[in-house]
């Protein structure tokens, strides 16, 4: 990671300008000089500076995800497209039996019944604590106190008080869900498996997409400004990150997606600028990138109105100006610039 680092900055600082290339030393500590002052020069300054990247991104609610009946039966009711269910709300009916949605990581895969021990039985518990049942312990064990909290909430549902939880009358996600598409219609005969519904999360988000190169942009809970296609600048931040991979008959391309969270907006599916900030450097002295020097030595330089060369440590490269720091700098100083 540290080489793609190395190999960023290089082509960073190489897209911004040309780095001139002096052959000069002086002694010791002592700043070289040329025969000449330079013909045109720069102002050395004191600013914030940020490594900024604008990108085209699409409005919507992140990926999709399937949703599937676990029981075999027919369809009988489905949400409305555009909807949003959630905790202890119906998903849909298979033969008039609602699956229920409830919050957590780990998805529901086996039946969940008195004795039965689990991550999953805790999400149940904590789902109808949450949903106003009381006289249970919130554990990872099915006890007989959670049977009888289920019978209650079964019965507040309508359906049979057996106690238990069966596979498939449940569907455990991480918050409320959007509903995007039904894959299916009241009436369809199901299988196991079969799709009935493609869901989204219910917050806005911004999807971009990157080259790799740009990877250092992908940084959870990074800054990002959004501007709407009515030109209103609206604030956000980056909430995902991942690597994908695409292939196609030209080749295998690998690009950086983001989304970015910017809360309720009154548009779906617009192409929005995205302005994302992966570094900012405040109050630091910058020079712009044409006035370095490569010194024969090693490292880089500038050459003040005076015709001395000082070195400098470089920082962050960033719209044509790099930060800088070296023995005398000051803001306001004069440095020369190639004709």
């Amino acid at each position: 990671m540290t080489g793609r680092i190395a190999a960023g900055l290089l082509i960073l600082a190489a897209g911004c300008a040309t780095i001139a290339v002096i052959v000069l030393g002086g002694r010791g500590d002592e700043p070289a000089t040329r025969d000449a002052a330079p013909a045109a020069v720069a102002e050395v300054t004191k600013q914030d500076l940020a490594d900024t990247t604008t990108a085209t991104g699409i409005v919507g609610y992140g990926r999709e995800r399937p949703l599937a009946a676990a029981a075999p039966g027919t369809v009988t009711a489905l949400p409305a497209v555009g909807s949003t269910v959630r905790r202890g709300g119906v998903l849909f009916k298979v033969d008039q039996v609602p699956t229920v949605l409830l919050y957590g990581k780990v998805p529901a895969y086996r039946t969940l019944r008195s004795g039965v021990r689990g991550a999953d039985v805790r999400q149940l518990a904590e789902n109808l604590r949450e949903l106003g049942y009381r006289g249970f312990t919130v554990d990872d064990v099915f006890s007989k106190e959670i049977a009888q909290a289920v019978r209650k909430w079964q019965k507040d549902l309508g359906v049979k008080q057996t106690g238990m939880v069966e596979f498939g009358r449940v569907v455990f996600q991480p918050d409320a869900i959007r509903v995007n598409d039904q894959t299916s219609g009241p009436g369809t005969l199901v299988r196991p498996g079969s799709p009935l519904l493609t869901v989204t999360g219910t917050e806005h988000l911004v999807t971009v997409r990157l080259d790799e190169t740009e990877y250092r942009l992908a940084k959870i809970g990074a800054t990002a400004t959004v501007k709407t296609p009515a030109g209103e600048p609206v604030q956000g931040k980056v909430a995902t990150a991942q690597f994908v991979v695409n292939s196609d008959q030209g080749g295998t391309t690998t690009k950086v997606e983001l989304t970015v969270a910017i809360g309720a907006v009154g548009y779906d599916r617009a192409a929005v600028d995205v302005t994302l900030v992966s570094e900012v450097r405040e109050g630091v002295l910058t020079v712009p990138v044409a006035a370095l020097l490569a010194l024969s030595e090693g490292g880089y330089g500038v050459e003040l109105a005076d015709g001395r060369i000082v070195p400098v440590r470089t920082g962050l490269f960033a719209g044509g100006r790099v930060e800088v720091s070296g023995q005398g700098l000051t803001a306001g100083l004069k440095v020369g610039m190639p004709t």
